[in-house]
Order: C-alpha cells, then sequence, then structure tokens
C-alpha cells in the first residue's frame, strides 16, 4: 500500500495553481462552492486545511479531480 506523502501546503499551492489556471477569482470559486471567499484565501494561503466537505467543493469548482490534487 502506497503512503501518503503530500503535505497541506502542496494541496493549498494545487487548489490556488488550479484556480489561476482557469483564471478565476477566489470569490468565484468560493461563490461555486457554496463557501465564504475568505475561506479560500485562509485555505490557499495555508491558515487552515479544508474539511473533506469543502476540499470536495472546491475541487469540483475548480473542475478538477480530487485525486490530481493529492496525488504524489
Amino acid at each position: 500500500m502506497k503512503t501518503m506523502s503530500i503535505t497541506a501546503k502542496q494541496v493549498a499551492k494545487r487548489l490556488k495553481a488550479q484556480r489561476e489556471t482557469l483564471g478565476v477569482s477566489q470569490g468565484a470559486v468560493a461563490d461555486a462552492a457554496g463557501i465564504d471567499r475568505k475561506t479560500v484565501n485562509r485555505i490557499e494561503n495555508c491558515h487552515f486545511s479544508p474539511s473533506l466537505d469543502t476540499f470536495f467543493r472546491i475541487c469540483i469548482a475548480l473542475d478538477v479531480e480530487p485525486e490530481k490534487v493529492i496525488s504524489d
């Protein structure tokens, strides 16, 4: 079984990179995910890690597979 070695910081960096690649604002992601823009900002800046629910909502909003975000 493969162990996961990805950090919360790497996840945040990948989510931010995907958002920037799509050219959308934090506010647009927040609206699509049904969360507050400040939450997106705090996640991207590693102030806290998202819950699983929030993580999946952001992935859906960014049209990215969660596995792509968390895989090595």
